[in-house]
């Protein structure tokens, strides 16, 4: 019984081997795909990369090292961002103001891993930073 178990699947596999070559020889047959889609997709496709192009950014990571209202926010704010920019001359940071506070948020991280990798980099001259989700700009190309 054994034997002929052996035997039949042996002769199986010898029928199929030249069948699978067959199949998987790209000169062996010709085919063609008919695609049939709504014309709407087209269009939305169309202004997916409108707004795309568009965009000022994508989604990413900063990390806010200051926000401040009342007197004299303006002026903390340029100092903190002057002082920042002498240390850590190779990161973005940027000065906004969203009333009634300035703030200064800094970096452009695709990630919140590197964002919080940054943080603990300065966590010792900014201990009330955080990271925040916001729209940051691409890296450009060098």
């Amino acid at each position: 019984m054994r034997r002929f178990s052996l035997t039949y699947i042996l002769i199986t596999l010898c029928g199929m081997i030249p069948l699978m070559n067959r199949a998987q020889n790209p000169g062996s047959g010709t085919g063609q795909v008919e695609i049939i889609q709504d014309p709407r997709v087209e269009i939305l496709v169309s202004k997916h990369i409108q707004i795309n192009q568009n965009s000022r950014g994508v989604e990413g990571f900063r990390i806010q090292i200051f926000s401040e209202s009342g007197n004299n926010s303006k002026s903390q704010a340029q100092t903190v961002l002057d002082e920042f920019v002498q240390k850590f001359s190779k990161v973005n940071a940027y000065l906004t103001f969203k009333s009634p506070n300035y703030r200064i948020r800094i970096g452009d991280f695709r990630t919140r891993l590197d964002a919080k990798r940054f943080l603990l980099e300065i966590a010792t001259d900014y201990s009330n930073a955080f990271i925040i989700s916001d729209q940051i700009n691409l890296p450009r190309d060098e």
